[in-house]
């Protein structure tokens, strides 16, 4: 097995205000939210769909800049192996989504925990580089603008 393409998500509250992570059950760590694209040839899609699924929400809007729904980022990490699992390699692809805050969250069976951060608890919780590049990534492209988040897409 090589690998797979997953989606995410870096979901944040239409306010910009918060952000909401996984605390995922195998890796123990909080993450954005995403998964395996099972063959689908659209993973905004995907990333949209495990959204969703992990969490309970509905409603997103996804991002579009200029060019389309470009990932807001592409990274690519290596999966250890583990029982019925040999190593392999996610070529992940993340988008912006935004998602209101006030929905009931539904911690699915993928995590310990699900919740929104704000900016500071987010810095002080997380450690991980991708998902701190993401938080930066997204910063920048909101205030440089030019973009919409687009809502209804399925």
């Amino acid at each position: 097995m090589p690998g797979h393409i997953t989606g995410s998500a870096w979901i944040l509250s239409p306010d910009r205000s918060k952000y909401l992570l996984t605390r995922h059950r195998i890796f123990d760590r909080w993450l954005q939210l995403g998964g395996h694209a099972d063959g689908c040839p659209r993973p905004h899609l995907v990333a949209m769909r495990e959204a969703e699924e992990e969490s309970g929400l509905s409603g997103f809007g996804l991002y579009r800049d200029p060019e389309g729904f470009v990932p807001l980022d592409v990274d690519i990490h290596a999966i250890a192996a583990r029982p019925g699992v040999p190593a392999h390699e996610h070529y992940d692809l993340r988008y912006l989504l935004a998602a209101a805050a006030e929905q009931p969250l539904e911690i699915s069976d993928e995590s310990h925990d699900l919740r929104w951060f704000d900016k500071e608890e987010l810095l002080d919780t997380v450690r991980e580089d991708s998902v701190l590049r993401m938080l930066h990534k997204g910063d920048a492209v909101l205030k440089r603008g030019g973009g919409e988040f687009v809502y209804g897409l399925s």
